[in-house]
């Protein structure tokens, strides 16, 4: 009852609304199961600490005020799953075995490997669905909602996860709103606890102070960039940290980029005022522009209505087609954003809440986004890469060989174009070699260049020579582009010696 009570006094609107939802999701799971036919899995960490005290209330307000009147502790009936491990904190153990205590947690402890101690507990009690304080960002987490079945090759049960939509900054602010214990190290500057031999104190919160050797560091609630919650897992530490993540190799090291010579791209724009005509698309042009100064052949352009399925049906053509896809308007917080929705649908994946580009955002319109949810931040489950860089308030979004653009004018195009180059750098992958271009001007007819052209583009495999004239009447203009500039030479000197000199200027 304290738990409730505490949520129901906060001023926080926002953790009312997840509190709020994660009780459904407790009380559906208790209506649909008997209490013999549901578990907790608790490890001692916080998320599994918030989901106890969530179980606590939901408990509560399920059974109603008349069967709990006394409020008592002692009285939380839902059998609680603890794998023991010898990998683990001592102050994890010591914290589960007081919190079991306290409240009165009917502890089922598994020594062996979780899988088999769970097929073996499963075997021995009636339990159909087992409670975890799985949050979207987990590894686990890809794919779940709040009720999903069991993995295969796993024993059978449902999975229920009422606290899936919640970020590390919703966790703290119920600890600390409802003034629960947690474990002792999460003071010590740990912010995601995993074993003894992959675990550290986050490096974001240390504490200088040069009278003493040894280091301090903040407690983990005072970890202000969410997104950086498990930076002290020690194998994942360095890059994330710093902000230097692998970008553009699709899947290719060095040594093939080297190799491949051309690289393709296509490029979609998002937008019904484009197709309408209210709107001149001015990003398309200088995106292909950008791909041609790095050595891309850009093999299509295309614009779209906004349309889930639009979108969908383009990506789902151009991603496989070219070795990257740049796809630019259609971002943002309105009806007609449908650009995620489309990339999403393209690859076969749901939506769902991302913790680390949600706080990029409410750093970026935090007093605007008092929601529970921000549609913003839902992107592309399990194939969505954020491209970091200094210069840009948000980062880009990469999808495998697709990436999502937010700029909508050329200024923004040139800024998120010279972020990716230099990311591109850093990483330590090869641009292509640029292509180089020469034009020839002549006064001569359509009919009296076809044939000469023609023959000159067998000659010339490798070079794609195009034509094209500002008016009927004026010149043409005969476009030569390729990969070697000797090649483009060698091709304007043979077209030249098919005519008459001064033929060609």
């Amino acid at each position: 009852m304290e738990i409730d009570k505490a949520i129901r006094e906060s001023d926080d609107q926002r953790l009312k609304t997840k509190y709020n939802n994660a009780i459904y999701v407790i009380r559906r799971a208790l209506a649909l199961y008997s209490i013999e036919e549901v578990a907790f899995s608790f490890n001692g960490g916080k998320d599994s600490t918030v989901l106890l005290h969530l179980l606590r209330a939901g408990w509560f307000l399920h059974k109603g005020e008349q069967s709990c009147s006394n409020g008592s502790l002692n009285n939380f009936p839902i059998g609680t799953i603890y794998f023991e491990s010898s990998c683990a904190f001592p102050e994890i153990n010591s914290f589960t075995y007081d919190t079991a205590k306290v409240y009165g947690l009917q502890l089922d402890i598994i020594r062996s490997d979780f899988k088999s101690g769970l097929e073996a507990l499963l075997k021995d009690k009636p339990i159909r669905a087992i409670f975890l304080g799985v949050r979207i960002g987990d590894p686990t987490a890809v794919g779940q909602e709040q009720f999903s079945p069991s993995s295969p090759g796993w024993p059978a049960f449902m999975r229920v996860n009422p606290i899936l939509d919640w970020s590390y900054r919703d966790v703290w602010a119920f600890i600390l709103t409802c003034k629960v214990p947690y474990c002792s190290l999460y003071d010590q500057g740990y912010t995601s606890i995993g074993s003894i031999y992959d675990t550290v104190p986050n490096a974001l919160l240390c504490v200088n102070n040069s009278s003493s050797s040894k280091e301090k560091f903040k407690p983990a609630y005072l970890l202000s960039d969410g997104r950086l919650e498990r930076a002290g897992r020690a194998k994942k530490f360095s890059q994330q940290v710093c902000g230097h993540r692998p970008v553009i190799a699709n899947g290719m090291d060095d040594n093939d980029l080297h190799r491949n010579s051309m690289l393709t791209a296509s490029a979609i724009a998002v937008g019904d005022e484009v197709l309408f005509g209210t709107v001149e698309d001015q990003l398309g042009p200088l995106l292909c522009k950008k791909l041609h100064s790095v050595g891309w052949k850009v093999k299509q352009t295309a614009v779209v209505q906004n349309d889930v399925d639009s979108v969908a049906e383009e990506v789902d053509r151009q991603k496989s087609a070219n070795d990257m896809v740049f796809i630019y308007g259609g971002v943002g917080p309105l009806h007609s954003d449908v650009t995620s929705a489309g990339v999403a649908k393209a690859f076969g994946v749901r939506l769902a809440p991302d913790e680390e580009f949600e706080e990029y955002l409410r750093h970026l319109i935090g007093e605007h986004c008092t929601g529970d949810r921000n549609e913003m931040a839902l992107l592309p489950e399990g194939i969505t890469e954020l491209l970091h860089h200094e210069a840009l308030a948000v980062p880009m979004i990469k999808c495998q060989n697709v990436i999502i653009l937010s700029a909508s004018n050329v200024a923004e195009l040139e800024k998120e174009w010279k972020c990716l180059i230099e990311q591109l750098r850093s990483s330590g992958l090869s641009l292509m070699e640029p292509f180089t271009s020469k034009s020839l001007s002549t006064n001569l007819s359509d009919v009296e260049v076809a044939q000469p052209l023609s023959k000159l583009c067998l000659e010339f495999p490798d070079l794609h020579i195009g034509c094209h004239r500002k008016s009927r009447k004026g010149p043409l203009i005969i476009h030569f582009d390729g990969k070697d500039e000797a090649r483009i030479e060698s091709a304007i000197e043979s077209l030249g010696k098919k005519f008459r000199p001064g033929t060609f200027s």
